[in-house]
């Protein structure tokens, strides 16, 4: 098997690590602007080669994958149809569908390519925070074109669920409205809501010093990339901006019954939401990377840190992030305990237990 990478940062290294992993025999070839995270793959053994541009050492690939930001993937279209092979499978992991299949459209390549989008991502970016099992349980959104080979669909298909995540065909138009609901606008409203704290706070930031918790949790993905956000909020106006508006709508419609003190209604709206989120599912990660952390609490003295970790280490548990809780507004613990995995996670609340320690677990 051979696969091209057209930009290799969190997306297009992870699914290369993945694929080095499941087929270590593959020839995987990359091209990317950051050369330093070109070396890094090549040393890390997830590439084969370096491609200092584009041209022929392409050709031939069973995928290609394009992997840079939205407006950069169509960019490079042009240069790509010449190093096609009638059996190439062209594909992007792009946010945005609809601006990719105009482009692919125009370039004459629709009977090459297969958009997809592995729902998964982490607020941190570039190959060095790439990981093998990023995309593990996480569904990967496959739009082929109107002239898409039905067997070149099949192929990205089989090839997603080699990777180990979860395939799911859908059109660009149903995509695009999906994903602007589950994962554009939470974005938005992560970013305005701290934005609104940071411009509501006091001249002692007072908001920023006791901010812990919930808010820290619904706020985490505002710290992704601004460039890409940038990026995906034009290519998805269309969408976006009327979501924006049923959710404006919804948020009028709450401060109507906070104003006029309407007890039953308030009652319903969270027994509504509480319900609705208790039915999701654990299993497939999201568009929004999920967090496995438990809270503890500890005896305020020199070493205590220490002691969990070492406990943790001695059985094999990897700790992803630790650190101090300094409010203690929603859970009694003061130590938070970030795990790369649920199963991690859950290992280690059973161990901690064991030792007598008192733990709090946020789904």
């Amino acid at each position: 098997m051979k696969l091209g990478f057209i930009g290799l940062g969190l997306i297009g290294g992870s699914i290369a690590k993945a694929a080095r992993k499941k087929n270590p025999e593959a020839e995987i070839i990359a091209f990317d602007r950051n050369m330093q995270s070109l070396k890094l793959a090549l040393a890390s053994g997830t590439i084969s080669h370096i491609a200092a541009q584009l041209d022929e050492s392409f050709s031939q690939c069973d995928f290609l994958f394009l992997c840079t930001p939205v407006h950069s993937n169509a960019e490079y279209l042009p240069c790509l149809k010449k190093y096609l092979a009638q059996t190439t499978v062209l594909t992007d992991v792009g946010s945005v569908k609809g601006d990719m299949h105009e482009a692919i459209q125009t370039a004459g390549l629709s009977r090459w390519f297969v958009g997809g989008h592995p729902m998964a991502g982490s607020e941190k970016s570039g190959f060095a925070n790439a990981s093998d099992h990023l995309l593990e349980n996480a569904y990967y959104i496959l739009t082929p074109t109107e002239d898409t080979p039905d067997e070149k669909t099949k192929l990205l298909y089989q090839f997603v669920e080699s990777l180990d995540a979860l395939p799911l065909i859908l059109t660009p138009q149903q995509h695009d409205y999906v994903t602007g609901a589950i994962s554009h606008l939470p974005h938005i409203i992560a970013a305005s809501l701290v934005n609104f704290v940071k411009d509501s706070d006091s001249a002692d930031g007072i908001m920023k010093l006791i901010a812990a918790g919930g808010f820290k949790d619904i706020t985490r993905i505002a710290s992704s990339s601004p460039d890409m956000w940038e990026q995906i909020l034009i290519a998805n106006h269309t969408n976006i901006s009327a979501l924006l508006s049923k959710y404006m709508d919804a948020l009028g419609q709450i401060k109507s019954q906070i104003d006029h003190l309407n007890s039953p209604a308030i009652h319903q709206f969270f027994v509504s939401s509480s319900d609705y989120r208790n039915s999701f599912t654990d299993t497939p990660s999201g568009p929004i990377k999920k967090v496995y952390a438990v809270y503890c609490d500890i005896i305020d003295e020199s070493g205590a840190i220490a002691t969990i970790a070492t406990i943790l280490a001695t059985n094999a548990i990897s700790i992803k992030n630790i650190g101090i809780v300094h409010n203690r507004e929603f859970e009694d613990g003061a130590l938070r305990i970030e795990f790369e995995t649920k199963d991690e996670a859950d290992k280690a609340a059973d161990l901690l237990e064991k030792h007598r320690y008192i733990l709090y677990k946020r789904t």
